[in-house]
Parts: C-alpha cells; sequence; structure tokens
C-alpha cells in the first residue's frame, strides 16, 4: 500500500510491499465491572508485585507477568445513568476530595490513589474533575451544597489505609449532588503493591455509573518498543497499563517483532517475528512464559488476529507470489483458506460476534476495505472514498471499523460504519497508523510516526468523535499497540 511504511518495517517485512500495514486490536465486547457492597469487601488476589515507577532503560531479561486479578461487584439500585450521546457531550463536572488517609502513615498511599482516579477521569474527555482537601469523614454525608455550588453534579469521597495484616484498604461512596444521594459504597482490599489497580477498579466503577457506558481504565497494552535511528532500530514486546505506567517487556531485542494482539480470553498474545530467518507468527503465554510457531509455512505468515472465542487465528500466508488470508483451529492446526483474489490480502479483523471478517486487499489496483463471511463467502467491498485504505479493526461494539487512510500525502485514523457508510477522518497527520479499541469501543489508540529520522513512534489516543487527542507516555518509541480486554478476575 505505501512504501514508506514498508521501508519503515525493515528486512524481510519489506519485501510483504502493501501487506506491510498490518492490523490492530482486540475485539471482545466487555461487560461493565461490578462493583461490591460495603458489607461484603472486593478482593484483589495477589499477583506479581509491579513496578510503581516506569521501566529503566537497561534491558531486563524477558518476563512474561500472569494475569493480574480484579474485583467483583453488585450495582447500586439508584436513577438511571446519564447516558453519552456524540459529539454534543459537555463533561461531566466530578469533585474528588483528596483521599482520607485513615493514618498519617497513609497518607502517600490516599495521595497515590487519588490522582491515579483523576488521571483517569480526566484524561476519558468525559470528566472535568474538581479537587479539595480530604474530608473530615466518610461515614457521613458531604456538603452537598457547598460542592454542588463549585459546579460539581457528583462527588468521590475515598479513604485509603494499610490494614494490619499489611493488605491495602480503599472504600469509596459516589454521591449525586443535584438528587442528595449515594450512587455506590464500596470496599477494596489488595495486596499493597495493587493500589494502581484499585485506582483503575474505582475510575471505572464511576465512569460507568455516570455515563452508562462500558469501562476501560483496568486494562493493559501491548506494544513494540523501538529505539534508535530508523535504519539501525531495535525493535521487542512490551506491556503496560492503560496509562501508560509499570512497562514490562517480553522478550529481548534479539529479533525484529511487530503486530503483538490479545487474545480475548485467555492470557496469550500473537505476534509476528523473524526469529527463524522470516515473518511468522507466534504465540506467547504469559501465565508460563511459553513462546511457539504458529504453524510451520513454506512461505511468510503475518498479521495475526485471535477470533473473539479465542480459539482461532485469521492471518495472512505468503506464498507463490499470492498473499491470501487463512484461518487457523488452535486446537489442531489445521488451516483453511478464505481469500484467493489477485491482488494482496491481509490485515483480517473478526466482527465482535465472529460472524464476519473485515480485512484489506489490492484485488482492485488500489488497497481498499472489504468484508467477507468468516467462511470466506460473500466478499465485499465497502471503502469508497478517495485514497488508500488499510488496517481495519472492529469495533468491540460492532457498530464501526477503524482503519488508517493515506490521503494527499498525509495518513489520518478514521472510522465508518461496517458498510461503508458514515466515514469520518479522526486525525491526520504525516504517518499515524495501526488503530486499536479500547474494549467499550469508544477510545482509539494508535502511533504516530515523526517526519524526522532521528524521531520515534509515539502511542496517542483519541475518541470516536476526533475529540481529546492525547499523547501516551513510554519510556522509549513505541508502535503496534493492542488494547487487552477489561482484566477481570
Amino acid at each position: 500500500m505505501i512504501p514508506s511504511i514498508c521501508k519503515r518495517r525493515g528486512g524481510a517485512l519489506a519485501q510483504i510491499a502493501g501487506a506491510c500495514l498490518l492490523a490492530a486490536a482486540s475485539q471482545l465486547s466487555i461487560s461493565p465491572a461490578l462493583a461490591q457492597s460495603e458489607e461484603a469487601p472486593a478482593k484483589l488476589k495477589d499477583a506479581p508485585a509491579a513496578p510503581t515507577k516506569r521501566a529503566p532503560a537497561a534491558t531486563p531479561a524477558p518476563v512474561a507477568p500472569g494475569a493480574p486479578a480484579a474485583t467483583t461487584a453488585v450495582p447500586y439500585a439508584g436513577r438511571t445513568s446519564i447516558t453519552v450521546k456524540g459529539g454534543e457531550f459537555k463533561p461531566i463536572p466530578v469533585a474528588l476530595p483528596r483521599f482520607r488517609a485513615a493514618a498519617p502513615s497513609d497518607e502517600p498511599l490516599a495521595i497515590q490513589i487519588s490522582d491515579v482516579i483523576a488521571a483517569d477521569l480526566a484524561r476519558s474527555g468525559l470528566f472535568t474533575v474538581i479537587g479539595g482537601p480530604p474530608l473530615d469523614s466518610i461515614g457521613v454525608p458531604p456538603d452537598m451544597k457547598a460542592w454542588a455550588a463549585r459546579g460539581a453534579s457528583a462527588l468521590i469521597a475515598g479513604e485509603a489505609l494499610l490494614e494490619p495484616d499489611g493488605r491495602l484498604g480503599a472504600r469509596i461512596r459516589l454521591w449525586d449532588l443535584a438528587l442528595s444521594e449515594q450512587r455506590k459504597q464500596l470496599r477494596f482490599l489488595a495486596a499493597p503493591y495493587g493500589w494502581r489497580r484499585v485506582a483503575h477498579k474505582i475510575a471505572d466503577i464511576v465512569y460507568t455509573e455516570l455515563t452508562g457506558e462500558k469501562p476501560y481504565f483496568d486494562t493493559r497494552i501491548v506494544f513494540v518498543e523501538e529505539r534508535g535511528p530508523k535504519a539501525k532500530r531495535t525493535k521487542r514486546l512490551a506491556i503496560m497499563d492503560s496509562d501508560g505506567e509499570n512497562v514490562t517487556y517480553l522478550t529481548t531485542d534479539q529479533n525484529l517483532v511487530l503486530t503483538p494482539r490479545f487474545s480475548p480470553v485467555s492470557q496469550e498474545i500473537t505476534f509476528v517475528s523473524d526469529a527463524s530467518g522470516k515473518p511468522e507468527v507466534y504465540l506467547l503465554n504469559l501465565k508460563t512464559e511459553r513462546q511457539e510457531r504458529l504453524g510451520v509455512f513454506p512461505g511468510m505468515t503475518f498479521a495475526p488476529r485471535f477470533s473473539p472465542d479465542g480459539e482461532r487465528v485469521v492471518m495472512s500466508f505468503t506464498k507463490g507470489g499470492d498473499t491470501d488470508i487463512y484461518i487457523l483451529e488452535l486446537a489442531t492446526r489445521r488451516k483453511r483458506r478464505l481469500t484467493s483474489s489477485a491482488g494482496i490480502d491481509t490485515a483480517p479483523s473478526f466482527a465482535p460476534d465472529g460472524s464476519k471478517i473485515v480485512f484489506e486487499s489490492g484485488r482492485s489496483g488500489g488497497q481498499q476495505i472489504y468484508v467477507m463471511d468468516s467462511d470466506g463467502s460473500n466478499q465485499k467491498r465497502i471503502s469508497a472514498g478517495p485514497g488508500s485504505y488499510g488496517t481495519p479493526v472492529w469495533s468491540p461494539k460492532g457498530d464501526l471499523i477503524a482503519f488508517t487512510k493515506r490521503l494527499k500525502g498525509k495518513f489520518h485514523i478514521g472510522v465508518m460504519r461496517p458498510d461503508g457508510s458514515e466515514e469520518r477522518l479522526l486525525t491526520s497527520s504525516y504517518l499515524d497508523e495501526g488503530p486499536t479499541w479500547a474494549p467499550n469501543g469508544r477510545v482509539i489508540m494508535f502511533f504516530r510516526e515523526p517526519r524526522s529520522s532521528k524521531g520515534t513512534p509515539k502511542l496517542y489516543t483519541v475518541d470516536v468523535f476526533g475529540r481529546g487527542e492525547r499523547h501516551v507516555p513510554t519510556p522509549h518509541g513505541a508502535s503496534d499497540p493492542a488494547w487487552s480486554p477489561l482484566l477481570g478476575k
């Protein structure tokens, strides 16, 4: 599709021509996080300790962290949630007094949790956070009139402490200031190093309670870390929290890696590596650290993605000059061909119900987006505008398809309906590529490559209306992001 992309990839992958634009993102629709009542405290199960600061620049040995645990909850039977409606939505003003520390020694913990919650809510673009000093007590209703006078429509009252057994404890009460009533009351218990996950869970609960939408803060991002100039760039897989913290490395930088993708149902990642001497698809189990090739093929395999049930992987396979899409059963390793056009077919992505697959193809002479049934039948072009299209990925909601578009010398991240209608471009730059959906289908992450040969790519997010574009900080250059489902239990 785009020569500059192929040149950037380098090595054997540069030979794939139009297929150099590979797809991104998980496609599982995630249910909202539940909440638990004050009487039955939620627990965060023990998980490997995660650093509270960014990973150092030194290259560590490969490590695959286990899946962290999450909380469960019981919905509060309050008034109907606010629904977010398109571009006309105005941010909800939420009061977040700093969490109260149960003891002076708990104050750093209270500040940290408050800061992460505030950052999550502000980053979503749906909330304006109004800060303040800690409340004297969260056991009694706050001065709702005073906080409403400051413009707040809701208030989060919280307290943090270290329990006698060494566990972290956190309590919150969510108040509706307009109705002068409590919306939520929750208690969390976790290992001390789990404070960031507790904060993300609290932000998720507030997000869902006040917007009516599914949350996305308690998630992780797998991506390709890039270092060095473009001509000699090294790449390795890394994983981090959704806000860019707790970076951990999954591979060394000895081999080229591309397009990591999460399984929607297990702690596995599929990605492309040239470890064998040619681009091939691999599986990495995050719990066992086991890494294996996904079958042995005579040609190159690339652009992998899991099916919504996690039982199949769809990918591109190049053989004899033809690049077509195949589907592989993970249990039996049997493969089946889905496309057989004269052009390059690549970047397949399942609809969330598994019934259809969107992909890019050059069969019409230029790179365009097509949709087919998951058995390969009923292949139909859906892109119709000027320019070239690539890296299509289906929204977890099923209502939109994100894509990369090249038009008049610039690259854009855009969205369209599954029938190709209502196309709109969300970003524009020298090189934007690789969209991946947050599990609630409202936010898209992508990477942006600078024009300068000395620069490295960076990750950004933008919502489906093209608002709130934000840089996601990483220790070094970053590309090919893929968003995990909600972490769950």
